[in-house]
């Protein structure tokens, strides 16, 4: 794979895997969406076929990291570290992009739903957010675009991160790689979309499951971007923990792949 194929590839696939799990978020929690108020079940299941839908697509091009922790994982079990750059500026690229793409799809469920008197005036836990005591730059769609604790305990969200990225890197690693080695083959995207609904119903809760710095950063970015009115902060004093938590757990998971399977 060349650096273009590999930069071409995790941008559109991190886009669309963005385009397609922050949309179901904003689905399920927006005003005036059709899908509004369809649970949890939605949001897991839609962030499981969003994996699936990006690898599929372009696998061929990438090996379909779309996740700064797998490429971590990959890069210490194979002790090759020269792609990794152009992995990490693909993936954060795409993810910015997917992220703007759900503003520009749900425009009018955004502005409908963040100039509505009920909503803006409502106490944070009606909304689904964190209690704006310890976390007051925490808007109320920001949610859709970057994830957050239900219980702001640093030491607990950074574990579980860890723990549900070890997860899904370990995953990756012992069934989910193609035949080069080098990223998610064909029967690794839907063994992959499994374990990623299972971690977000097992393990989901207490923070919302980022397992991928990307994933977070990015779409957090650009939700401090948007012209959105009423939107909140995008609260930075957690931001780091979606994105030191998974790195952590790719590098863990690749230790233990390297010591038991290796």
């Amino acid at each position: 794979m060349s650096s273009s194929d590999i930069f071409i590839g995790e941008v559109i696939g991190t886009a669309v895997l963005i385009l397609l799990g922050g949309g179901v978020v904003a689905a399920v929690v927006l005003k005036r969406s059709k899908a509004q108020n369809a649970g949890w079940l939605a949001i897991t299941f839609g962030w499981g076929f969003a994996v699936m839908t990006a690898v599929y697509m372009t696998g061929t091009l990438s090996g379909a990291h779309l996740n700064p922790a797998v490429t971590v994982g990959i890069a210490i079990k194979d002790g090759d570290w020269n792609n990794v750059p152009v992995y990490f500026a693909g993936q954060m690229v795409g993810a910015m992009l997917g992220a703007f793409l759900v503003w520009v799809a749900y425009y009018g469920q955004f502005h409908a739903h963040l100039t509505d008197q009920e909503i803006i005036s409502a106490p944070p836990h009606e909304e689904g957010m964190v209690d704006q005591k310890t976390a007051p730059n925490a808007g109320p769609v920001l949610g859709v675009f970057s994830t957050g604790p239900e219980v702001r305990v640093v030491w607990q969200n950074l574990a579980t991160e860890i723990i549900g990225t070890v997860v899904l890197v370990l995953a990756v690693l012992t069934q989910g790689l193609n035949d080069s080695g080098k990223g998610l083959g064909v029967l690794g995207a839907l063994i992959t979309a499994f374990v990623v609904v299972s971690i977000g119903l097992s393990l989901g809760g207490p923070t919302g499951y980022a397992i991928n710095p990307a994933r977070d950063l990015g779409p957090r970015i650009v939700h401090a971007l948007l012209p959105l009115p009423n939107k909140g902060g995008s609260d930075w004093g957690y931001a780091w923990i979606p994105v030191v938590g998974p790195l952590v757990g790719g590098a863990i998971a690749a230790g233990i792949y390297n010591i038991a399977f290796a």
